[in-house]
């Protein structure tokens, strides 16, 4: 299974102190490209996920092949979301992790598998690898200062029977 993942997702992850369940559920290398690496580790250092994406051994950066396509992307999308798009595009990914309304939509277009960060911890939680979404939802929206309506807040989690 291949997997790529854009910066929102490994920094609202980092945030809850939850990267961890990238591996646990994929059980996979992830790959970035380096306008992720950039964007997490260089210009966020010393913010939420800077340290320990650049320390983690299954995050694998990788560099874009097609540079035309990724400008192409940045009509309408930032630099690491159209790297993140092309890389997903051009390794083949099974998942892209993805958070911004656009990026999914253009990915969704494209015929990705688009996962975002709720997404991955309703996974988590169907699958007994954390116990509650509650706490990991409420810890998102107050320390990650992650938007999330209350519509979709309550969704989620009568979804996996915690409404």
């Amino acid at each position: 299974m291949k997997i790529v993942a854009n910066s929102s997702v490994l920094i609202a992850l980092s945030s809850i102190e939850q990267l961890e369940l990238l591996k646990q559920c994929f059980n996979e290398d992830i790959f970035i490209p380096d306008a992720v690496w950039d964007e997490v580790v260089v210009t966020g250092k010393g913010r939420a996920g800077a340290e320990i994406v650049r320390t983690t051994t299954w995050l694998k950066r990788r560099t874009v092949q097609d540079a035309d396509y990724v400008n192409l992307l940045c009509t309408s999308l930032d630099r690491g979301e159209a790297e993140t798009i092309a890389l997903a595009r051009e390794f083949k990914a099974d998942v892209i992790l993805l958070d911004e309304k656009a990026a999914r939509s253009v990915a969704d277009r494209l015929g990705l598998h688009v996962l975002g960060t709720v997404g991955l911890l309703m996974w988590a939680r169907q699958r007994n690898l954390i116990p509650s979404l509650r706490k990991q939802l409420d810890a998102l929206r107050h320390k990650g200062r992650f938007r999330l309506s209350q519509q979709l807040y309550r969704a989620v989690l009568a979804e996996v029977g915690e409404g």
